[in-house]
């Protein structure tokens, strides 16, 4: 038998075409850079989503009185529907540890002094439950939430009533 014949049998089985060895695992190579592409398109946008979200969390917002009300409504409706399905903590706000000026070193130490390291409306976040919350007997607790490649992530503000 010929070598083109003998070569176009071994690439055709039946009515069915089978890619060579060699093909296949070329398509897989493509398969799986298009799989790292993407992949690395969607942490550049997730990298510039949280670049922003930091940008507009470092700037503090103006506690206005009629703001301050809306911001307590919310969270009041908010404390309401969880005590309805039994929760006694809420968490009110996630932010990344970069808003920390320590990384949410001392948050995750449980340092006595970590408030002192919060900074834009993170801060402000802690000053309205300090001035507003705790005289109600509300709790407040800061932890890291995540750990990215064994690393401190992002702190969540939780809001307790137990």
């Amino acid at each position: 038998m010929p070598q083109s014949a003998q070569s176009n049998k071994q690439s055709t089985l039946g009515d069915e075409t089978f890619m060579s060895a060699e093909d296949l695992r070329s398509y897989m190579q493509e398969v799986e850079q298009a799989k790292l592409s993407k992949e690395i398109a969607a942490m550049d946008r997730a990298d510039k989503a949280r670049d922003e979200l930091v940008k507009t969390l470092s700037q503090p917002i103006d506690l206005t009185p009629e703001l301050l009300q809306e911001i307590t409504h919310n969270l009041l409706t908010k404390i309401r529907l969880a005590a309805q399905r039994g929760e006694t903590e809420i968490m009110v706000m996630r932010f990344p540890n970069t808003l920390c000026n320590d990384k949410g070193r001392a948050i995750n130490n449980a340092e006595e002094g970590w408030p002192d390291t919060l900074t834009g409306r993170p801060r402000q976040a802690f000053e309205l439950w300090r001035d507003h919350l705790r005289p109600a007997h509300y709790k407040l607790k800061a932890m890291i939430i995540d750990w990215p490649n064994g690393m401190p992530g992002d702190v969540g503000f939780f809001l307790s009533w137990a």
